[in-house]
């Protein structure tokens, strides 16, 4: 059965079983009649997915593979921040009436700095690094940059990628791992979209590196159910759990600007239904 459900399903018990409550706290989020949204939270999970044996889709719930891949596309690809060139509606509340998110997510990406080997922006270094200088331990992108947060409609919640190289004795290829570090995380909404998005990437960047992939680590310093959640994660998380899918990319791209969201593909995805019409806390 698939590991990605097992690790969500312990974590969500976890969060409800023994997690804080915000309720009656000054919190910033707010549901469209206005009341504040309260969690219950739990501080620094950690969650392992081994990209090797499964692709980490949960099989609960029917996830929006084509819109996930869209959206990591359109911030490490495209490095925009304009929604009007992604195809959800995922950010639209977030965006002012040019469709600009600010200097958020792609704009951070995008920007150049200046490196001994030349002008490179966070995307391009990590690919120069992994080419060139795999087993640095300093391959790293960042987001949270504090001197543009004011400039952001919202403050990056996936905001740092840790990449690490390891290899063994089964293949002359190396393996390419993954540290995503996430200061917030909505549960239900984000949480298996952000592990499916980051592991996409970490298949593509593998895959034009010429390495296997390996794993991806998951830290989140606050991860939470807000409470209009509550009962859709306790239903969902009691429904039949089913065999992980497999993932196809195209082995023909060997160019990280060249694919497309057609390129990935979900092979034997066996899922519940998906949840329809989730609150959002904006």
């Amino acid at each position: 059965m698939s590991l990605a459900d097992n690790i969500f399903i312990n974590m969500c018990n976890d969060i409800l079983s023994n997690g804080t409550s915000t309720e009656g706290e000054k919190v910033r989020p707010k549901w469209d009649d206005g009341s504040y949204a309260y969690t219950i939270k739990k501080f620094g999970i950690v969650n392992r997915y081994d990209l090797s044996k499964e692709f980490p889709a949960l099989t609960l719930r029917k996830i929006a593979f084509k819109s996930c891949i869209d959206e990591i596309l359109w911030i490490w690809q495209q490095k925009s921040n304009n929604i009007n060139e992604l195809n959800s509606h995922i950010w639209d509340s977030w965006a002012d009436e040019d469709g600009s998110i600010g200097k958020a997510y792609g704009y951070q990406l995008g920007v150049g700095h200046s490196y001994k080997e030349g002008m490179m922006d966070q995307v391009d270094r990590v690919i120069y690094d992994l080419k060139n200088n795999p087993y640095s331990r300093r391959i790293i992108t960042n987001l949270y940059v504090h001197n543009d947060l004011h400039e952001m409609n919202l403050y990056p919640c996936a905001y740092s990628m840790t990449f690490n190289v390891t290899k063994d004795s089964e293949s002359e290829k190396l393996i390419l791992n993954g540290i995503l570090n996430q200061r917030s995380n909505d549960v239900l909404t984000a949480n298996n979209w952000n592990v499916c998005q980051y592991a996409i990437l970490i298949h593509m960047l593998a895959q034009i590196c010429d390495m296997r992939v390996g794993e991806l680590v998951h830290v989140i310093a606050d991860a939470h159910i807000y409470d209009r959640h509550i009962p859709v994660i306790k239903e969902l998380i009691n429904r039949e759990i089913y065999k992980a899918p497999k993932l196809w990319i195209n082995p023909e791209v060997k160019d990280f600007y060249k694919f497309k969201v057609d390129d990935f593909k979900l092979i034997d995805y066996k899922h519940g239904n998906k949840v329809e019409k989730i609150p959002v806390a904006i």
